[in-house]
């Protein structure tokens, strides 16, 4: 949910978090930076696996075959969204990890650095011959004195090595605990890829079962390119959609055709229609798991001010509708690469911008955590707008709504 990843470690987070922090796994981290997005990870994870069971429990009553999959398809994708959840987790621990082992060999450095010199001297004095003890003058009286100050010494010699050896028991400790963090995110890149193998099949079940919503479809999308190519810019893009999306609810409003009145001199104009229009936000949560790195209202290197927030997401990162809606627009667009319009009704509208892929259709019905997109490879940047009546709104305050 979005408290998960307003918790996360980040790039930059807004004024209001208290200044700068710099991206997981960067150099400029701390302890403490690390633990809190190890520990926002972990309650992301748990957040998703609750939503995927969830879903799954709503998928056992689904009406249709079209709706068993759509709801098995989103039960999937939140389970996708946990396994990025627990490779994010994995990938902290292991900085944790790797940032205890440095202190560590300094620590154990600084201890065998004693013990190692008087080591030495005590094998010179171990390979000096027996003879050349007898012979040399004052030798007996110096080997004496040597064996009182080894009794006197020995005790802090016992005292260091004992120290030295909790220090290598400590040492072989974090090998292993690095070598389970090693080994649990290999596991979650594997699980990874068997639930994106298993999405991909539930999402051609659930073509084949939506199959015959593709010809309105059609129309839908020839419709939305007409208006992107009369747009001037994504915020005009936005405004037409939006319109189109108003005239449309204001259509399906109307009642339908009133039968003759038997006495026409005395009918009654019909009542005016009610705007049932919902001031109340829809129920919200971030498309994507990941970092957040720009909040709203910051101003970017370009000097441009943010209208939503930006996610550091993983490579693929699997996006998913914030809330439920209609999709509006879904293609290319300009210099925005691939973007994702979702009309959720009375006003709020959803821009998502910065995936590779889309998986969801101009005019189809999306319920709150259906499979959208994925984002691209490397450390893809996803961005999310909300819109109510053509005005930005803040989605943090949102948090823990969906």
């Amino acid at each position: 949910m979005l408290a998960g990843a307003l918790a996360t470690g980040a790039a930059r987070l807004p004024a209001a978090n208290g200044g700068a922090i710099v991206l997981p796994g960067t150099a400029g981290t701390t302890l403490e930076q690390e633990q809190t997005t190890l520990k926002a990870a972990r309650r992301q994870s748990d957040e998703a696996r609750d939503r995927s069971q969830r879903l799954e429990q709503q998928a056992a009553l689904a009406r249709d075959e079209a709706d068993l999959a759509q709801r098995r398809a989103a039960a999937m994708a939140a389970r996708i969204q946990e396994s990025e959840a627990d490779i994010q987790a994995a990938e902290a621990r292991i900085a944790i990890i790797a940032r205890l082992q440095r202190v560590q060999a300094a620590r154990l450095a600084a201890r065998q650095e004693p013990v190692v010199r008087l080591t030495a001297a005590l094998q010179m004095m171990a390979r000096r011959p027996l003879a050349l003890t007898l012979v040399q003058p004052g030798s007996v009286t110096d080997a004496v004195h040597m064996r009182a100050v080894l009794a006197n010494v020995l005790p802090a010699i016992r005292e260091r090595t004992a120290g030295l050896r909790e220090e290598l028991d400590r040492s072989r400790a974090l090998r292993a605990t690095a070598q389970q963090a090693a080994d649990a995110l290999a596991q979650g890149h594997a699980e990874l890829k068997r639930r994106q193998a298993a999405l991909e099949q539930l999402g051609a079940q659930k073509r084949l079962a939506a199959r015959d919503y593709r010809t309105t479809a059609g129309l839908e999308s020839e419709r939305a390119l007409a208006l992107g190519e009369k747009a001037r810019d994504i915020v005009d893009l936005m405004d037409r959609l939006e319109e189109a999306g108003d005239v449309r609810d204001k259509l399906a409003r109307l009642s339908g055709p009133l039968p003759r009145p038997a006495r026409p001199d005395q009918a009654q104009a019909p009542a005016p229609q009610q705007d049932s229009a919902n001031r109340t936000p829809p129920p919200y949560r971030l498309p994507v798991i990941g970092q957040l790195v720009t909040g709203m209202g910051e101003v970017n290197d370009s000097g441009v001010r943010s209208r939503g927030l930006t996610i550091a997401a993983q490579a693929g990162a699997q996006a998913v509708a914030p809330t439920a809606g209609r999709v509006a627009f879904a293609g290319p667009y300009r210099g925005y690469g691939q973007i994702l319009i979702i009309d959720h009704g009375q006003g709020w509208t959803t821009l998502i911008t910065g995936l590779h892929r889309l998986t969801a259709t101009v005019g189809e019905a999306v319920r709150q955590g259906d499979p959208v997109g994925m984002a691209g490879a490397g450390r893809p940047m996803v961005t999310i707008e909300l819109r109510r009546n053509g005005r930005p709104v803040d989605i943090v305050p949102l948090a823990g709504s969906g």
